[in-house]
């Protein structure tokens, strides 16, 4: 199930990306935009979450840390860097600042660095949703490192871990094929009453952008929300980001499928996409105040496609030096660990 619950999710990554610039001029691109980023980062979190440990990290976790997380992080920063400085001329070289996709890395990297002290007070995920809601009143915590983001969708990350705990997920999986219908008919009517509501307000949520309150990258009053009660938005957003998940993991096949192998392929898929979507996106294509009607529906196919293409053997083999470098070379021995 987690596979295809992986899979799915970078896709609506990629599709999200694919259709960005279309939004100011389609609502109906708005409306595809806004469901996707309401729930698709956040199910990130929980998946992370319900596969991480809460105890103290042995010497292979801090070196997974280092090898699959931050050592890619920094390669694929400065490819990033060359790139931006081909197209644009930017010499501006800054790791502490993540470029587009890259800041998820250093968010699991705080994920993983503050999930044993969390483990250890009696609410973590009272706790998070706390930290979550409080950050955004401080407008100095902000994308350096990427704390603004990594705090403010670490509830989702909390409940992951929690529902492992929890055994939610064993039960769902054990739940009859009657009981399964039911549960299922319900999250599809949750995503119906959600689409609902964004396609009858879809002018008035562009309007006060509110994709931003799902992205958790600025502060309130960053995104002109300098009312005290404003916490209470970001606890709305939890709230409905946690059913939307809710009702995609339970719509999430859970036996083998057909897109179950590129599970394995996930982080590929979210680091390389990137990649083959900037050309097209700094091109004239996607801009213009009246794109036509197939644009949306084919940028849509375009992102399905290219998350298929990049998770292929073939491009994992190319570009594994890239995403899971062994960098063998950059740890001292055991030996010498241990003196």
């Amino acid at each position: 199930m987690w596979d295809n619950a992986r899979f799915l999710a970078v896709t609506l990554v990629v599709v999200g990306h694919s259709i960005q610039r279309l939004t100011g001029a389609s609502d109906s691109a708005y409306v595809v935009y806004l469901l996707i980023y309401s729930f698709h980062m956040p199910a990130f979190a929980v998946i992370s979450g319900y596969f991480s440990k809460p105890g103290p990290p042995n010497a292979s976790q801090m070196k997974r840390v280092l090898t699959d997380i931050l050592l890619p992080y920094f390669i694929m920063e400065a490819i990033w860097t060359v790139v931006q400085f081909v197209v644009t001329g930017s010499q501006d070289f800054n790791p502490t600042k993540a470029s587009w996709t890259l800041w998820f890395l250093l968010a699991l990297a705080i994920f993983r660095l503050v999930l044993p002290y969390l483990a250890l007070v009696r609410f973590p995920l009272l706790l998070s949703v706390v930290l979550s809601i409080g950050v955004g009143y401080f407008s100095n915590v902000d994308s350096t490192f990427s704390l603004s983001r990594a705090i403010g969708i670490l509830p989702f990350f909390v409940l992951g871990w929690q529902l492992k705990g929890w055994g939610f997920i064993d039960r769902w999986n054990d739940a009859t094929a009657r009981a399964s219908l039911w549960i299922r008919g319900g999250a599809v009517l949750v995503f119906g009453v959600w689409i609902a509501v964004i396609v009858l307000n879809v002018k008035e949520f562009k309007a006060i952008s509110l994709h931003h309150w799902f992205f958790y990258d600025d502060s309130y009053s960053g995104m002109d929300a300098t009312v005290w009660w404003a916490g209470a938005v970001r606890l709305g957003g939890i709230v409905l980001t946690t059913i939307l998940i809710a009702a995609f993991i339970v719509l999430i096949p859970r036996r083998n499928t057909a897109i179950t192998a590129w599970g394995q392929a996930t982080m590929y898929i979210y680091l390389l996409h990137t990649f083959v979507l900037y050309p097209l996106r700094q091109s004239d294509l996607l801009k213009g105040d009246d794109p036509p009607a197939l644009l949306l529906p084919g940028m849509i196919l375009a992102g399905i496609v290219i998350a298929l293409v990049l998770g292929t053997p073939i491009v994992r083999r190319i570009f594994r030096p890239l995403v899971e470098p062994r960098a063998a070379w950059l740890f001292v021995d055991k030996e010498g660990l241990k003196s």
